[in-house]
């Protein structure tokens, strides 16, 4: 059975309202309120937050803004990234993650390359802080993909108070990739 999502930009008629409060239950801290999860990004040159439906109801959000840190045309990607009601970690395996069946891999970055552009540069930012839901894209998600070639560590910087790790995104073979491993049960529409 395929189950449908939709990924829509943030518009301030959408009421997210027990998005935020699945969010803080689940941990996503930077999720939990309209001021952290969209506010956040006003002071920024360009920016788009992305919330994500299931059956009309809101489950996931993700962020891009510039990234001026890493040069001109650059962008940070998936910021703000969740999904809420056990998504974020549905892929089960190291062999589902590889063939990228999984609402980051599958949904949100093509809509980060689409909105970005494919020649910009995009690029990611972990920490391995021991309270943040960003350990597990530290230390799992990220090598995964940076093993198969869609993601490249760049460096070490200190970001917004945080030693943070940069991973540029490889965007032609992330998308080449997905081509080559459907996921068919789960449709963007």
């Amino acid at each position: 059975m395929k189950t449908y999502y939709k990924l829509l930009e943030y518009t301030s008629d959408m009421d997210l309202t027990q998005f935020y409060k699945e969010a803080a239950e689940q941990g996503y801290v930077n999720n939990s309120n309209q001021k952290i999860m969209i506010d956040a990004f006003d002071n920024e040159e360009k920016s788009q937050v992305f919330i994500l439906f299931r059956d009309d109801k809101p489950m996931g959000a993700t962020a891009v803004h510039t990234f001026p840190e890493m040069g001109e045309n650059s962008y940070r990607i998936l910021t703000r990234t969740c999904a809420v009601g056990g998504m974020m970690h549905s892929a089960g395996s190291m062999a589902r993650l590889k063939r990228c069946e999984d609402v980051s891999s599958r949904f949100y970055v093509p809509k980060m390359i689409e909105w970005c552009g494919i020649d910009t540069n995009m690029y990611c930012t972990t920490n391995d802080l021991e309270g943040g839901k960003q350990r597990t894209v530290h230390r799992v998600w990220l090598p995964i993909m940076a093993k198969q070639g869609l993601f490249t560590k760049i460096k070490e910087i200190d970001y917004r108070g945080v030693r943070q790790t940069v991973w540029k995104l490889n965007p032609k073979e992330f998308l080449a990739h997905l081509d080559k491993h459907p996921w068919e049960d789960h449709v963007l529409l």
